[in-house]
C-alpha cells in the first residue's frame, strides 16, 4: 500500500490508523533517512494504541516500552547497535514475539534477527513535491529463515 502525505499531521494520522487496528505480536519496521519522519509515524501509531504519554525516539536507549494503551507498544531504535548479540542482551525476543506491538527503527541493521513475518514501512521525503512531503509505502514481509 502507498500512501501521500502533505504534512506532519497527516504522518502522525496514517500512524494513528495503524495504531487503531494493531493487533499483539505485530512487528513493524520503519525505514527511512534522519528526519524523513519516523518518530512522527510511530508518535501517531502510540496514540492509536491509546498510549497518553509523550513517545520519543529511543536512539540513545535502544528501546522505549510503553505499557499505558491498549498494547504495550515496543519501539526500538537500532542504529547504534554494532551487532544482533546486542539485542539479544536487551531482550529483544521477549519483546518482538510477545504480546504487544513492535516497531523497529533501523531495522535493516538487525535483519538476521527479525520474525519471519512483519510489515515494512518504508518512508520517503521527495522535496520536488514540497518539504514535508512524504511517500509512505507499507509492504507486508516474509523471510524463510534457514
Amino acid at each position: 500500500m502507498e500512501f501521500e502525505s502533505f504534512s506532519t499531521e497527516e504522518t502522525f494520522a496514517l500512524g494513528r490508523q495503524l495504531g487503531e487496528r494493531a493487533a499483539a505480536g505485530e512487528v513493524y519496521t520503519l525505514i527511512g533517512d534522519l528526519g524523513a519522519g519516523k518518530t512522527v509515524f510511530a508518535q501517531g501509531v502510540a496514540k492509536g494504541l491509546g498510549i497518553e504519554e509523550p513517545v520519543s525516539s529511543p536512539t540513545f536507549t535502544i528501546l522505549q516500552v510503553y505499557e499505558d494503551g491498549r498494547l504495550p507498544l515496543y519501539h526500538f531504535d537500532a542504529y547504534r547497535i554494532g551487532d544482533s548479540e546486542e539485542m539479544e542482551e536487551i531482550g529483544y525476543e521477549d519483546c518482538i514475539y510477545g504480546t504487544g506491538v513492535c516497531l523497529i527503527e533501523w531495522a535493516g541493521l538487525i535483519e538476521e534477527i527479525l520474525p519471519e513475518h512483519y510489515r515494512e514501512i518504508r518512508i520517503h521525503k521527495d522535496l520536488s513535491k514540497g518539504p514535508d512531503f512524504r511517500k509512505i509505502t507499507i509492504t507486508e514481509k516474509r523471510v524463510m529463515k534457514q
